[in-house]
């Protein structure tokens, strides 16, 4: 994929490709990761029940998920259901895993034109069995795609991932002092995936909500007012323009060139 391609995609004149426009190529986020919030607050503007707020969250999901794989983003991340999201009336989450299982069979075509690979990061095992399915048949339909690679975190948790990560660490009998981060990471449930350089919230909420909590150590956070549903292509590459203006330091301080020794 390439910003050509995601201009041709784009109606000719619109908003969106003056953004693609103003992108620079060589400084994509290699994975953008998303934290979809605001479904039930675009629900009750309008007067909704709150389940329409997720139904109306789809189109935001095929919108940012095409738009990424056609900008060459290597991995996208979105999160679609926590491990705290249990506590939600079993009406609301029964409609959330429907919507997500009528997703897959819709979207299964887009994915494969679109050379994307899909991939589940959470505790897959704890949902019910008929999801479970949905999920493993998306899996093994697009395991042979080398374009982006989609993560949907599912019954996923920030520090119930670490736990997991610890728990497999252990099984494996690492020896203690072999251990070190860059070791710890194969044993995440993004294991061989590079860390989200750019961290996306909506809803204008300023927390992380237990998301990616190793991966985002040193992710740019990006928050925008617009809820989930309203999300689009523009919002995305607002956030991706953002992301290409700041200076990424690591940790460490800028030094002026002039104290290196430059003349």
């Amino acid at each position: 994929m390439s910003l050509e391609q995601l201009l041709a995609w784009i109606p000719p004149g619109s908003p969106d490709a003056a953004l693609v426009r103003q992108l620079n190529p060589d400084l994509l986020p290699a994975h953008v990761a998303i934290i979809m919030d605001g479904n039930g607050r675009w629900a009750a503007k309008r007067h909704l029940p709150r389940v329409e707020g997720h139904r109306a969250g789809i189109d935001a999901v095929r919108d940012t998920v095409e738009t990424s794989a056609r900008l060459g983003l290597q991995v996208l991340t979105l999160w679609a259901f926590s491990v705290d999201n249990w506590k939600r009336p079993r009406s609301e989450v029964n409609t959330l895993m429907r919507l997500l299982k009528r997703y897959l069979r819709l979207e299964l075509a887009t994915l494969m034109t679109n050379n994307i690979r899909f991939r589940v990061i959470g505790r897959p095992d704890e949902l019910a069995p008929d999801v479970r399915r949905e999920l493993q048949a998306a899996e093994a339909e697009t395991a042979g795609n080398t374009g982006m690679e989609f993560n949907i975190a599912l019954n996923y948790g920030g520090r119930a991932e670490i736990v997991d990560a610890v728990r497999r660490v252990l099984a494996a009998g690492l020896p203690p002092e072999e251990l070190d981060e860059e070791r710890f990471s194969r044993y995440l449930y993004t294991a061989g995936q590079p860390d989200p350089d750019l961290l996306i919230r909506t809803s204008g909420e300023m927390r992380l909500s237990n998301f990616l909590l190793w991966q985002i150590a040193y992710s740019e956070i990006w928050v925008t007012d617009t809820l989930w549903p309203d999300f689009r292509c523009r919002h995305l590459l607002d956030a991706i323009l953002a992301f290409q203006k700041r200076d990424r330091r690591y940790g460490g301080i800028k030094t002026p060139a002039v104290a290196l020794g430059a003349k």
